[in-house]
This record gives C-alpha cells, sequence and structure tokens, in this order.
C-alpha cells in the first residue's frame, strides 16, 4: 500500500526532511524499508527484455538503482530543491562524477583554490592525466574569475564554506561569469548543508556531498550524493556515468542516511549555535592568533556569508600561536574533542589539516590557501557549549605553557 505523493512540493522543508520519498510496501510499515538486494527478478523472458530495451521502467540492478536508494534520493533532492538526485557511494565519488562525467578532452575546468585535499587532486593532478586543462583562482577574488572566465570554460568548481579556512565564494556572481563563458558550476556544499545553503537557487548548475558528513552526522557510514534540475546532464551524462563505473551506495548506508536527514535540520541548527559560542570562546583567548568563523563579523566575507547562509555553519578554524607544536599540544591536552579527520558529527571533532587533510597538498600550496602549520579546524558538535569551552580553555593552556 503507498500514499499519494502528489503534495511533497508542497511541503515545508522540516516536512520533506521526515517524510520526503516515503513509499511503504504492502505490510504498511512505519519506518522506511531497507531492501538488501542486488538483484530482481523477471515473471518471463519477454519482461527482461522489453526492460532492459527500455520499454519497462522498473529496478534491473541496485547498481543502477534500488528502493531504499530512491527514498533517499528523493528525500534529499525535495529538502535540496533539486528535481534530480543520484546517490554514491562517497563523497568523493560524488565529486569525481560530476566533474568528469561532463568533460573530455581539451574542455578547460576554472577552480577556486581552497579545496578539500582530495578535491584539489582531482582537479590539480587528475583531470590534467584526461587532457583536461584546469586553472585555479582566489575564489575569494572576483576580479581573479573574471579574467579567469573571460575566455571559454567548461566547469567551474568550488567549495563554499571552503575546507578547511571557511572562505566564502559569491555564488550568484560566480555562476553568471561561468555560464557567460559556457561553464557549468558545480558546488561542494559540504560545510553548508542544504539547512544552511541552496547552490542551485543561486545559478549553480550541479551540487555535490560527502553524505558521511552532517547527513549521516554520526560517524556510521559513507555515501555521497548529486544533484541537479537539468536532466539532459543528469540523464545523459551524470547517470550513465554512474551506471557503468559504479561507485554505488549501498543500501543498507542508503537507510542509515535516511534516516539521518529525519534530524538533519535539528543537529545542523543547534551545532551552529554551539559553533557560535566556541568561535567568540577562542577570539578571547592568548593562546589563539586567528579565529576563523563566518558568523562572526569578523570574518573576511561575513556580509556575504550572511546574504548566502542563514547561519555560521558547524566548523570553527583557527590558528594556535606555536605553529605545529603548539597545535599538537592544544590537541593533546582535549579530553572531550576527539582527534579525527571526519567532519559534522554529533561529537565534536578536530585536526591539524597541515599534516592529515591537506598534507599531500605541500607546503608552498597550503601557504597560498592559509593553511598554516598552527592552523586547526573544528568541526563542533552537539555537546553543552558550556563544556566544549571548559575543555578548549584546558588545552589552550596545555598550548601556552609547553
Amino acid at each position: 500500500m503507498t500514499r499519494d505523493k502528489g503534495g511533497q512540493g508542497r511541503w515545508r522543508e522540516a516536512t520533506r526532511l521526515v517524510r520526503g520519498g516515503l513509499s511503504r510496501t504492502a505490510f504498511s510499515e512505519t519506518s522506511e524499508a531497507l531492501f538488501m538486494t542486488s538483484g530482481y527478478v523477471y515473471q518471463t523472458a519477454e519482461e527482461a527484455e522489453q526492460t532492459f530495451k527500455g520499454d519497462i521502467k522498473r529496478y534491473i540492478y541496485s547498481r543502477y538503482a534500488n528502493p531504499t536508494l530512491t527514498t533517499f534520493e528523493s528525500r534529499l533532492a525535495l529538502v535540496e530543491g533539486a528535481r534530480f538526485c543520484h546517490g554514491t557511494a562517497s563523497g568523493m565519488a560524488a565529486v569525481f562524477a560530476a566533474l568528469l562525467a561532463p568533460l573530455k578532452a581539451g574542455d578547460r575546468v576554472v577552480a577556486a583554490r581552497a579545496l578539500f585535499g582530495s578535491c584539489y587532486y582531482i582537479v590539480a593532478d587528475l583531470l590534467p592525466r584526461y587532457g583536461i586543462q584546469t586553472e585555479f583562482v582566489d575564489g575569494t577574488d572576483l576580479e581573479q574569475w573574471k579574467t579567469a572566465l573571460s575566455r571559454p570554460a567548461n566547469a567551474v568548481f568550488l567549495e563554499t564554506p571552503s575546507n578547511p579556512t571557511l572562505e566564502v565564494v559569491d555564488l550568484a556572481a560566480i555562476s553568471t561569469l561561468a555560464h557567460a563563458a559556457g561553464a557549468r558550476v558545480v558546488v561542494d556544499n559540504v560545510f553548508a548543508t542544504p539547512i544552511l545553503q541552496k547552490p542551485l537557487q543561486l545559478g549553480a548548475d550541479l551540487v555535490v556531498y560527502s553524505t558521511t558528513k552532517h547527513i549521516d552526522g554520526q560517524g556510521r557510514s559513507l555515501g555521497g550524493a548529486i544533484l541537479a534540475n537539468d536532466e539532459a546532464l543528469i540523464e545523459e551524462q551524470i547517470f550513465p556515468f554512474l551506471r557503468h563505473t559504479g561507485p554505488a551506495l549501498s543500501p543498507f548506508n542508503a537507510w542509515l542516511l535516511i534516516k539521518g536527514l529525519e534530524t538533519l535540520d535539528l543537529r545542523v541548527r543547534r551545532q551552529a549555535e554551539n559553533a557560535r559560542v566556541v568561535a567568540d570562546f577562542l577570539t578571547g583567548q592568548d593562546c589563539i592568533a586567528r579565529v576563523l568563523y563566518p558568523g562572526r563579523a569578523d570574518h573576511p566575507q561575513h556580509d556575504l556569508a550572511q546574504r548566502q547562509m542563514p547561519g555560521g555553519g558547524t566548523m570553527v578554524a583557527f590558528d594556535v600561536k606555536g605553529r605545529r607544536e603548539g597545535s599538537f599540544r592544544f590537541m593533546n591536552a582535549l579530553n572531550l574533542i576527539d582527534i579525527s579527520n571526519n567532519l559534522g558529527d554529533a561529537k565534536s571533532l578536530i585536526t591539524h589539516p597541515a599534516t592529515t587533510t591537506h598534507e599531500r597538498i605541500g607546503a608552498e600550496e597550503r601557504a597560498r590557501m592559509g593553511i598554516g602549520d598552527g592552523l586547526l579546524r573544528l568541526s563542533v558538535g552537539l555537546e553543552d557549549p558550556a563544556d566544549l569551552c571548559e575543555d578548549l580553555a584546558l588545552a589552550c593552556q596545555a598550548a601556552r605553557n609547553g
């Protein structure tokens, strides 16, 4: 038994997060069903033939589609405000497919320099191997974008806020420039989440997520997603790439992500509130040289962040005095906050980007990104912010005293 879902487009966001894409089986279960199956059977050989010809629309193989994945993809698309969504095995699978699937040798990509380490590798090292030209710009410098996009391009790629320095890029302005140059805009929206930013509404063509982060939010599963409104782009380029290269999201992980979406709004908004408290606290500590948080007025792109995001986000970056040694003393003194390169978790997590997520980029390029040896990236969780601040105060004391 299934209910008419025709009204889902009129639901408000909180309702979509809980009920979007729900399609009950004949057993009328309350929770979304988990279909742990790789394949599907046909009643006749003729039915199988017609299915592979495309005359019959149905599930064929879970590398292509699966009922649990459909529920997740439908729900996330409703929340994002997108017509189409495809799940992937990880966030990096989503980034790679969104970039490479529409491109060919001789094409040109312009990217913001401030990227996650693996994203930077794809643009700087991997795409050129396929004959694709790449160029980096300072994502916050509109003049550099104008210069780079004064000649034809095929794709623009950026993160906003960026990982790990929380640079905020003007999505509407960059999208206008990119489209004039003939380029599609691909936005990694992981730090903002669909709760705090909707790039498609600001001119982007493709949005990618590591659903491993906030969407799962509890450190349980890998996953990714690609969202767009352009049917031809999705069905003729992105989906065939995913179907034939195989970065499929597992049904079990998709089911976990469905459950994660139910509380995404509650978690992200609470984590953002905690992050603001933590950022304010760190700003007053004498062991800290600099605090970066888009929700604070002293952030370099604070006004832009306010226009694009109804909140400062869940991430805080800060420089500890004493460079590498000081930052390591700081992390090692933490009792509550865990050292981990993951983010978006219900538990607060901290990492040293120069020796973890961005280590392979090299010191020179890290310096150009603003990633110094004292920089720490803090993913703020759901703990009581007073406890987090007390933990950070003890860590600061350790960093200061040596």
